[in-house]
């Protein structure tokens, strides 16, 4: 469905350019796109490359194992249905940092390896977990210390006090990851008073 909503939506784009007489700039802008696209991957690429293996070298080393330990009681409270010492808990962990500190790209691969690793003791892998929806949630509104990638672009852009962000953005991202555990925690406390 939401093949045919893109379709849709790029064949129209395309007639009314036709029509309006500006086809010229559907093509600067495709070939423009590509090459951002372009960009955009190998700046992933690298960014995942390094922070995989940053990972993989914090595992070896046992730091995940480390930082999941003293954070079992919130880990436990957040995710009851995840194994004690479950992998899953490091990665989850490294994410929720790597957020704290505003490095959202070097939180997605992190993301993705506790995704894949809540997906392996999933029971039901046709549909989302508790434990992978309370993690998308911290994930999508987790609290931010210092949003280093927004104080760097606004650095860039000659922001006169880039670090003015901070406080305001640390009081915000309190309250939406607040909302977003007490949401969590209602639905499914209405999922569970359903299926009884």
């Amino acid at each position: 469905m939401v093949n045919l909503i893109w379709i849709f939506m790029l064949l129209s784009g395309i007639i009314f350019s036709m029509f309006n007489g500006t086809i010229d700039e559907v093509n600067k802008g495709l070939f423009d796109s590509a090459g951002q696209a372009v960009e955009l991957v190998i700046g992933f690429a690298a960014i995942f490359t390094l922070w995989l293996g940053m990972m993989e070298i914090a595992n070896r080393a046992g730091l995940l194992s480390l930082v999941t330990k003293l954070f079992y009681p919130i880990i436990r409270k957040l995710f009851p249905d995840l194994p004690k010492n479950h992998p899953a808990s490091g990665y989850i962990m490294t994410n929720i940092s790597a957020n704290f500190f505003g490095l959202g790209n070097a939180a997605t691969p992190f993301g993705v390896k506790a995704m894949k690793e809540l997906q392996q003791i999933n029971t039901k892998p046709e549909q989302a977990s508790r434990s992978m929806v309370t993690f998308l949630c911290l994930n999508t509104a987790a609290i931010t210390f210092f949003p280093a990638t927004i104080v760097s672009m606004r650095l860039s852009e000659g922001a006169v006090d880039p670090l003015d962000i901070v406080v305001p953005a640390f009081i915000a991202t309190i309250f939406s990851c607040s909302a977003a555990i007490l949401y969590d925690r209602i639905s499914w406390k209405l999922v569970e008073g359903k299926s009884k």
